[in-house]
């Protein structure tokens, strides 16, 4: 009974803190911090391998908390533990029962919903926006097995939020690749924000899914210490062990436990204050005394120390040029025709960073014949660096996430257009600081035969609004990287792979000719002027670098001189871009194959932010498009074929 009580008591203890944070705070969701409380305790003060000194150790133990809203009950035993935070590793100071009261203050480590990034290194990644930490804890096994180390990744995924789809993308992901050092657990507690879940999210049900997908469901009543204790005890034995299977905890919980005055619906979200307040803490008093009868002085909890960290394998050496690289790989003679297409170069670009950089590790979405990814999967020595990750984009994204949370380097890889189902998912990764490139194949209108439910055309926009912002890195939120032929898709995926931060690069199907050789360097925020005239600017990027060229030659007979610049970076250099147009008469015309909102919108806030008088025309796809036979024909449906930036170059000029 001893360990019962002890557990009983530190749980209410947690309990209550969690209803004075959220009170102090004036927000947050106490009731659904409280359904955790003994699960959090038997976790963090028993069963987890971890250090509250050290909270982000290399070999330690794990927790994802999906269900983010319910954090400050983890907040709660990390200011009981007195857990090491902060956002500058040298220089942490240990969290105090005091530190309870700043939760979701502006300058606190204790957000409402859990972001390492803000100083609180015991998670791994940004959660609440529901669904995703499963795939991040499957991101988490997969590293862990990946560096032969032993620890154990825990995930705590509410009720209502196992309805979300990429649950069971998680779900399936995690039995097709065995991943059994992963522990999904379940908080039926009932209730979701307005009223009960549905009975498809009941412990019955969520068991018979489990069970049905391949997943070992072990169902225990979440207060209870013994059986928490003895269900985590079970997945620490088997996790291990190379015979394994996957296992899930399925918790029946009650919402507001411990507090009959703050149960059932009308509670989500809503802290108790002043009498309220005072008659929760007196009913949790209340539970103290009947459940802790049995506590004695010496009932105290042991937390188990990480394992040594191993000194980090140090990969050298630099990756071969482009033209190196397809003499190494035996792709001469199609170099020799002078034409490839960017989704093939980034293939070979993957292969090449395989062989240099151990960190380096490929997900892809059932696509990877068609983005190239397949280059470094069919590589025996790269093989087990490769995961394939089916058509589920949301959940590739957040395993992607996890991976980046133990060090590597993920590369995700799909169409550009099927990329857009995962925008939450790549907001949480820019939002968690991870490490993520993302990389979308058959970007825009030249997809041709497909048509438009297959063509990637808001893309550019919603990428390019976080190249506004700045991360925690300081840096932009995301660099949106459109190469135009194969050098600089290979050279790209490098210069990718070397910073630190979300990328997302856009390559095309067609194969298009060659425009640079080994010697040009490509740079994040940086353009490349491949003609230099004096009368206007032409500024395109990725495909439409080729369709410029051809206008660049039409306007030359027609006698007007134009630059014309290779935009591959979002964001770029303004400076040396307005420098640039000024030379050319304040005169510009943006070229795209997507939408509004990309490249044009970016030259055009840079020229408002100068304050000088310049003239933009933006030329992007401004209907629907619908399937042809050939790129040609739907540049022409869109107005974007080299005929019509001569046209609008007239115009803007005046000389029509």
């Amino acid at each position: 009974m001893s360990f019962e009580a002890a557990v009983n008591a530190q749980a209410i203890r947690l309990d209550r803190l969690s209803l004075e944070m959220c009170a102090a705070a004036e927000s947050g969701h106490p009731s659904s911090a409280t359904s955790l409380g003994h699960i959090v305790t038997v976790l963090m003060f028993h069963t987890m391998r971890w250090s509250p000194d050290y909270p982000d150790y290399p070999t330690s133990d794990r927790l994802v908390l999906s269900a983010g809203h319910a954090v400050p009950i983890v907040y709660a035993a990390a200011c009981m533990l007195g857990m090491a935070v902060g956002k500058d590793p040298e220089n942490r100071r240990k969290l105090t029962v005091a530190d309870a009261t700043q939760l979701r203050e502006w300058d606190s480590e204790l957000e409402g919903h859990p972001n390492p990034m803000e100083g609180f290194p015991f998670f791994d990644a940004a959660t609440g926006s529901l669904g995703q930490g499963l795939s991040v804890a499957a991101g988490l096994g997969e590293a862990a097995r990946l560096d032969g180390i032993d620890r154990l990744i825990y995930c705590i995924v509410g009720d209502g939020e196992a309805r979300e789809g990429q649950i069971a993308e998680a779900i399936d992901y995690i039995v097709d690749h065995n991943i059994t050092n992963v522990l999904p657990i379940f908080n039926c507690n009932q209730y979701g924000q307005a009223d009960r879940v549905s009975e498809q999210q009941s412990p019955e049900r969520i068991s018979a899914k489990l069970e049905a997908a391949g997943i070992r469901p072990v169902t225990i009543d979440g207060h209870d210490p013994a059986q928490i204790r003895d269900a985590l005890d079970l997945f620490v034995q088997s996790g291990r062990q190379p015979d394994a299977s996957p296992m899930a905890v399925v918790a029946r919980t009650v919402k507001g436990w411990g507090t009959p005055s703050l149960q059932g619906g009308g509670w989500h979200g809503k802290p108790a204050k002043g009498d309220l307040l005072t008659k929760a803490l007196g009913e949790l008093d209340q539970r103290r005394v009947e459940l802790t009868s049995a506590l004695s002085q010496e009932d105290s909890f042991r937390i188990s120390p990480p394992a040594d960290a191993a000194s980090p394998v140090e990969t050298s050496g630099e990756a071969p040029s482009f033209s190196e690289a397809m003499k190494q790989f035996d792709m001469e003679s199609l170099f020799q025709t002078g034409r490839w297409a960017t989704r093939k170069a980034y293939g070979l670009a993957l292969r090449s960073l395989g062989h240099v950089n151990e960190r380096v590790v490929v997900l892809d979405a059932d696509v990877s014949n068609s983005t190239f990814a397949e280059t470094f999967a069919k590589d025996s020595e790269l093989a087990d660096r490769f995961f394939e990750c089916k058509i589920a984009e949301q959940n590739m994204i957040s395993v992607g996430v996890g991976l980046s949370a133990a060090g590597k380097i993920p590369f995700c890889s799909s169409f550009a257009k099927f990329i857009t189902r995962a925008y939450d998912q790549i907001e949480m990764a820019i939002n968690s600081g991870a490490n993520l490139k993302i990389v979308g194949s058959h970007s825009g209108v030249t997809l041709a035969a497909d048509g438009p439910s297959q063509m990637s055309l808001p893309d550019v926009a919603w990428f390019r609004s976080f190249t506004t912002i700045k991360d925690h890195r300081g840096n932009p939120g995301c660099y949106v990287l459109q190469p135009a032929d194969a050098f600089a898709a290979y050279a790209l995926t490098g210069v990718m792979a070397e910073y630190e931060g979300v990328c997302y690069m856009r390559t095309h199907r067609p194969d298009t000719e060659f425009l640079y050789s080994d010697d040009v360097v490509f740079n994040l925020g940086g353009f490349e002027v491949l003609n230099e005239g004096r009368d206007l600017v032409i500024c395109a990027a990725g495909y439409m670098v080729h369709e410029a060229n051809k206008a660049i030659e039409l306007l030359d007979k027609a006698g007007i001189s134009a630059t014309l610049v290779d935009m591959y970076s979002l964001p770029f250099d303004q400076e040396k871009l307005l420098d640039l147009i000024g030379n050319n008469s304040g005169y510009v015309i943006t070229l795209e194959d997507n939408y509004g909102g990309g490249i044009g919108s970016a030259v055009a806030d840079a020229m408002v932010d100068s304050g000088d008088a310049f003239t933009l025309h933006q030329m992007h796809v401004t209907r629907i498009p619908k399937s042809a036979r050939t790129a040609e024909e739907l540049l022409q449906m869109c107005s974007l074929t080299a005929e019509d930036v001569v046209k609008q170059a007239m115009q803007v000029l005046q000389l029509v």
